[in-house]
């Protein structure tokens, strides 16, 4: 096997500007074109400041009812009869979604970017202070969204499509049972891994960030590997048996993580073929024009989560994964519940043309836990609840 550390059943064996901004439809004047790169940019960056509310998206929109039998019903009656805006959904259409800026920190929306050699670097020692206040940290629950892009799965949650892959076809696939089964046998069933295992989190919960820090980190107690550590306990504590490798494939190279990390997850596959589900762990990087970097947020159980989203990748046809949507069925699965578990806590499902090395088993996948401005204890709660959901699946429960 590659020379690195794993775990055994729990022992020890720069983005600027990557906004997940939310265009709204075009204009009437430029309604039936194809919108320029330039228009994009335009409404994306106006999409990034109507979300600057924070927190509006709630599971329904309130809507107040007339009384049928009221005859005469006053200006301020009427008023109150609007819907309630402020726990409604906002409207907004995000096919445009863009990533601006020049791309230091890879997002969940460019995850294999060739990084300028002049930043292929940043890991450190976590800071022992990052107090100065350079940006602003923005925390923004992400809900349900409008647009032909989303399938909303009957579990709950969302996919997003963006692929030629028609929604018909992606919801019928995503009500179908992935075609694995994982077993409490003493053998190996899940793998879990890190391509970019020194991505890392604010040191607390706040609104501000530090700009001398790259987040990236080799100190594992503040970075992916930790989160990976939270999954592989529920598991584990379920009688699954994990493998959790915690080997530094972005270090000290950002670029190559994925040739590396394929022959780590290679090398433990073929010595454990009894392992079904490979999970490549990650955190995303959400940062608006203006520097503002999102937190993805989400209160569960009356405590603040990373919110989670999973990658599932797409072939189309030059990326040798012929059982992609075998994969895709387990993700939806996993969305699916996420969902009922811990409502709220997942983005939707991007479904994308993406290689990500997902053509290793019919159940590996991406997850995105969380961004670069959520706190390491929202992560480390996030990879709590992601190993529960998981032991929950794979337990049919």
């Amino acid at each position: 096997m590659k020379t690195g550390r794993f775990r055994f059943n729990g022992k020890n064996v720069l983005m600027l500007g990557t906004a997940a901004a939310l265009a709204p439809l075009m204009a009437a004047s430029v309604a039936s074109a194809v919108p320029s790169a330039a228009d994009c940019v335009t409404f994306a960056a106006e999409a990034s400041a109507r979300l600057a509310a924070g927190n509006v998206y709630v599971r329904e929109q309130v809507t107040a009812e007339k009384n049928a039998d009221e005859a005469d019903v006053s200006e301020a009656a009427a008023e109150e009869d609007k819907p309630d805006t402020a726990n409604a959904y906002l409207s907004l259409d995000d096919s445009f979604m863009l990533s601006r800026g020049e791309l230091l920190i890879p997002s969940g929306e460019n995850e294999e970017i060739e990084v300028p050699k002049e930043h292929d670097s940043g890991a450190e020692p976590y800071p022992e202070s990052l107090e100065s206040r350079d940006g602003v940290i923005s925390a923004l629950t992400y809900g349900f969204y409008q647009g032909d892009d989303y399938i909303a799965l009957d579990g709950g949650g969302q996919v997003r499509n963006m692929t030629s892959v028609s929604n018909d076809v992606l919801l019928e696939e995503s009500r179908k049972t992935y075609d694995f089964t994982v077993e409490k046998n003493g053998e190996p069933q899940v793998l879990i891994m890190h391509t970019h295992e020194t991505e890392s989190y604010e040191p607390y919960t706040r609104d501000f960030y530090d700009s001398s820090f790259t987040s990236r980190t080799t100190d594992d107690s503040m970075n992916m590997a930790a989160v990976g550590d939270k999954i592989a306990e529920q598991l584990e504590g379920a009688g699954i048996v994990v493998i959790h490798d915690v080997t530094k494939h972005d270090y000290p190279s950002y670029n190559g993580s994925y040739d590396r990390s394929r022959v780590t997850a290679l090398d433990i596959l073929a010595e454990n073929p009894s392992i079904k589900v490979v999970l490549d762990i990650h955190r995303d990087a959400i940062e608006r024009p203006d520097g503002t970097r999102i937190a993805p947020t989400a209160e569960i159980n009356g405590k603040n989560a990373a919110q989670v989203m999973i990658i599932s990748g797409c072939d189309d046809g030059t990326m040798g994964m012929p059982n992609y949507m075998k994969n895709f069925r387990f993700a939806s699965a996993l969305q699916q519940q996420l969902e009922e578990d811990f409502p709220g806590l997942t983005r939707p499902v991007l479904f994308d043309y993406r290689q990500y090395n997902q053509d290793l088993t019919t159940g590996s996948i991406l997850i995105e836990v969380g961004g670069h401005a959520n706190s390491i204890d929202e992560a480390l709660y996030s990879g709590e609840l992601i190993g529960r959901a998981l032991a929950d699946l794979f337990s049919g429960t």
